[in-house]
């Protein structure tokens, strides 16, 4: 949100302030729970059923270390700490005439809108809306207590004398327009109520008002079989979406979802003519939405990663007094590294392993790690302190084709890993740390990359050449790195012991790329059955049709995980002969 705000003018990406319509978000309901998503793969071996994965997605447990005399604050009062600084930021995004829905339920509703009327004001608040998700069988009827069966959805408009409104409506029941079952002289059709006679307009013509109590719109409870189903855990109906979109935005808004989840609103707004801006932290939920949209046929959209994940992550769980450097120093010990003193270390994120030639270093979580601190660890590996036989680079977040670097480089005393991806959220407090030093239970894996064989390219006609592309193998993190359990980690090593390109989620081709912005011109994903009739695996070779031109072309290929992770690989090729 806060790069929204900013703008880029090195892409000409202007400021969204004021510029967004309608922004709904269905945040973490504070539930205590973990959610997850399900993956399927082929199984292990041919006459096995399809493995299920279970991995996870997100934690709606919530704390904060503010340090000094406040100190760790916990649950519902940290939950409420992170909400409302987005808030704040949703209100500057919308435009004069937008609204917000904010989606809870019943644990911190009420909580949430003394927050929203601190920040929109209590004159802009609208409407409270109950969404009846009741299910009338089932185990909830042995509950000991009213049956819970309801959501909430807090309205607001950013002015609330000029916000837009489209009045929605529903159909009459027929026994309602049965009621006007007289023909007056003119031909129009009426019914007498106590002598008072009620023509059949327009204005019942269009149906009856929605009102605030939404019983019309079916939760997944009630359709189990739907086939909007992706597989997250709290995906919303797209006619929940629908019906909000309808009332408040047009075909010239801005509609945008900051906890898109599986992207629900981006995949309606699409369908209505609506521009849209859907962010989420989880890699499974951006994985699911991309393809959820590419499925529908979406228009041509950008995908990008924004953010300092981590070093928000390190202030939320370890405090304000945290320093960048005073994690390098965590990660370091953690990895089994001694820290150099800071006079020649002012950066505090260089290590060596005791008894050894072997210098370590950190890579800040504030960028993307990259070729450029490749090259910086082969500079330190050669003259920190007269030189070392090898280099330890450990990073938290990495470039798409940092996997064709490596190989590029092809330096055997460099090797680069990942921490692993839920560190952070083992880091709490220093009785946590600790715990993980005595238990050795970090585990820092191999990067995951895509290699590609050779492409072929040739001529056609005068005006195209076709384009081969293939596949060859997928590395990926190891299982241990993964945020699963003991049986998942188990169930990925058998799939990747057979075929490791069965995780490929998704791959793409950009026969023309520019360095700077990936244009894609063919892509397949699983559950797609219109390049194959398996709904579990990618083809694994494209051919494909292109304008010829004279020079050397480069082609991208990017590829996704069914965790998230994503990798890119390049390839220079000649003219077609």
């Amino acid at each position: 949100m806060q790069a929204l705000l900013a703008g880029d003018s090195e892409t000409g990406l202007p400021s969204m302030r004021g510029k967004i319509d309608l922004i709904y978000i269905d945040p973490p309901f504070d539930s205590k729970a973990d959610y997850r998503t399900k993956v399927m793969l082929p199984g292990a071996d041919i006459e096995q059923r399809p493995t299920t994965i279970e991995q996870f997605a997100y934690a709606d447990t919530w704390s904060r270390d503010f340090g000094g005399d406040i100190g760790l604050v916990k649950g519902t009062a940290a939950y409420l700490l992170y909400l409302y600084p987005r808030l704040v930021l949703m209100r500057e995004l919308l435009s004069e005439r937008g609204s917000i829905y904010v989606h809870l339920d019943w644990h911190v509703a009420h909580y949430v809108k003394v927050l929203l009327d601190d920040v929109f004001g209590a004159e802009s608040f609208q409407r409270e809306i109950i969404w009846d998700i009741s299910v009338l069988s089932g185990y909830k009827s042995l509950a000991n207590n009213w049956i819970r069966g309801h959501d909430v959805l807090l309205f607001y408009a950013r002015n609330e004398k000029s916000f837009y409104f489209n009045k929605q409506f529903v159909p009459h029941r027929q026994e309602y327009l049965d009621r006007f079952n007289k023909t007056d002289e003119e031909g129009r059709r009426y019914f007498d109520g106590r002598g008072v006679r009620r023509y059949l307009d327009e204005t019942i013509a269009k149906g009856k008002p929605i009102g605030d109590v939404w019983g019309d719109v079916m939760s997944f409870q009630q359709m189990p079989t739907s086939r909007e189903r992706v597989g997250y855990d709290t995906q919303k109906p797209e006619s929940l979406l629908e019906r909000i979109l309808k009332a408040s935005s047009d075909e010239s808004s801005v509609v945008a979802d900051f906890c898109s989840g599986s992207g629900t609103t981006a995949a309606v707004a699409e369908r209505l003519g609506r521009r849209w801006i859907a962010v989420d932290l989880g890699k499974p939920a951006c994985m699911v939405t991309r393809k959820r949209l590419i499925d529908g046929v979406a228009q041509p959209f950008l995908y990008q990663s924004i953010g300092d994940y981590q070093k928000e992550h390190l202030v939320s769980t370890m405090g304000t007094k945290y320093r960048v450097g005073d994690l390098a120093q965590v990660v370091l010990g953690l990895y089994g590294a001694l820290p150099f003193p800071q006079a020649e270390n002012p950066n505090r994120n260089l290590g060596y392993l005791p008894n050894s030639r072997t210098l370590v270093m950190v890579d800040s979580p504030n960028k993307l790690c990259g070729r450029a601190t490749l090259e910086r660890a082969q500079r330190e590996r050669g003259t920190f302190r007269g030189g070392w036989e090898k280099i330890v680079v450990l990073g938290w977040n990495f470039v798409p084709d940092i996997g064709q670097s490596i190989l590029e480089l092809d330096d055997s005393k460099l090797e680069v890993l990942v921490i692993p991806p839920d560190l952070l959220d083992k880091l709490a407090s220093k009785a946590s740390y600790k715990k993980l030093l005595d238990s050795g239970g970090v585990r820092f894996s191999s990067l995951q990359y895509l290699t590609i064989k050779s492409p072929r390219i040739r001529k056609v006609d005068g005006s195209e050449v076709e384009l081969s592309v293939a596949l060859e193998n997928y590395t990926l993190l190891s299982p241990d790195a993964l945020p699963l359990d003991d049986s998942n980690k188990e169930k990925l090593r058998e799939v990747i012991a057979k075929s490791p390109l069965d995780l490929i989620e998704y791959w793409s081709i950009d026969p023309d790329y520019d360095g700077t912005v990936f244009r894609s011109t063919w892509q397949d994903y699983r559950g797609n059955t219109e390049n194959d009739d398996d709904p579990l695996r990618v083809v694994l070779e494209a051919t494909i049709r292109i304008p010829d031109r004279p020079g050397r072309r480069t082609i991208c290929v990017k590829a996704v995980d069914v965790f998230g992770w994503e990798s890119e690989v390049r390839a220079m090729l000649p003219p077609a002969d």
